[in-house]
């Protein structure tokens, strides 16, 4: 297509990046270290997915895989789907997303707004038990389908990890190279291994610290029942290599939750549920970090996506027990 590059500087997608970089005072006390946060919710599209869904979309372009007339097929439970929702959007090319049951209903509304076509997947795949594999195995159906049909493909395109390249640069830009400790989420391991090649590249000492969920199988756990979206993942994606992180740290649904509210609660900072717990990661390491040391906590969305579950009472209620049990752990991570 004709004038990307032009597109990409000119139009709703040249505001995707240069994300605020903002320190955080309130929700350690006292804080033997600064702790800063990237706000990728201040993307166009609300979340550092942005970055990878323009990438991949440019990319395909560039190399003749994307025309106008292509369909671009994902599998995605929420910011990647939107992402690419709003890219597609803007250069008028026709989006399937495939879905499944535990998609919040404001990303369905979201992903509909942008003009996406939304396939839901009700079922989990019969022999995994997973419904990411379900999805999968629906985007492979639509793929045959299709006959002018693009896969961007999350979990395997390295134009999804070489976004990344850009946010670590500016983190480090605007600390002036000194970031001792890196704090991000796992998924498709898009941001986890951008980041870890810049850092590698770059010759910089900073230690990653991948933030996953407990029952992803990323870092070889267990797979287990997961609540929230985005956390974790029940496939090893193969964006994934050995080495990408220092250590890993693995939080339940609920420490998500506690994060999530704590930091409202301290900062006024709403974030999704992948934030919350990189939060708790932080939490639970912080007597482990030198004193003056520069972490970062790459926060990857916004909360308001999560009005219905991680912010609502009733759904925490249905899923967690009584609220006292809940206010009793965040008394507790204060403590701490």
């Amino acid at each position: 297509m004709e004038g990307i590059g032009e597109a990409m500087k000119e139009g709703i997608l040249s505001a995707i990046g240069d994300t605020p970089l903002i320190k955080m005072v309130n929700v350690f006390s006292p804080l033997r270290f600064r702790l800063f946060a990237k706000l990728e919710m201040f993307n166009p599209g609300g979340s550092m997915k942005d970055r990878p869904a323009v990438n991949m979309i440019r990319e395909g372009f560039k190399s003749g895989l994307i025309r106008a007339d292509s369909v671009i097929i994902e599998s995605s439970s929420g910011n990647m789907g939107i992402g690419l929702a709003q890219a597609c959007s803007y250069f008028g090319l026709k989006f399937i997303c495939v879905i499944d049951a535990k998609t919040t209903v404001q990303n369905r509304v979201l992903l509909q707004a942008y003009g996406a076509e939304v396939n839901l997947v009700d079922k989990p795949d019969p022999e995994t038990g997973e419904f990411l594999q379900a999805r999968l195995n629906r985007v492979k159906e639509l793929l045959a389908l299709h006959k002018n049909a693009f896969w961007t493909n999350q979990y395997s395109n390295t134009h999804n990890s070489d976004a990344h390249h850009q946010t670590m640069h500016e983190i480090v830009t605007a600390l002036d190279g000194k970031v001792d400790y890196l704090f991000c989420s796992a998924s498709t391991c898009g941001t986890l291994r951008g980041c870890s090649e810049y850092i590698r590249k770059q010759e910089l000492p900073t230690k990653i610290i991948a933030v996953d969920a407990l029952g992803s199988v990323i870092f070889d756990g267990k797979p287990a029942k997961r609540l929230i979206p985005g956390h974790g993942a029940a496939v090893r994606p193969s964006l994934y290599q050995p080495g990408l992180a220092h250590k890993v740290v693995h939080l339940t649904d609920l420490e998500c939750v506690i994060g999530c509210r704590a930091l409202a609660r301290s900062e006024a900072i709403l974030v999704g549920g992948s934030s919350g717990a990189i939060i708790m990661a932080i939490n639970r390491l912080k007597t482990s970090i030198p004193e003056g040391a520069t972490c970062v906590a790459v926060l990857p969305d916004r909360g308001e996506r999560y009005l219905d579950t991680i912010y609502s009472d009733s759904w925490v209620e249905e899923h967690f027990g009584s609220l006292s049990r809940i206010h009793q752990e965040y008394r507790q991570y204060q403590a701490r």
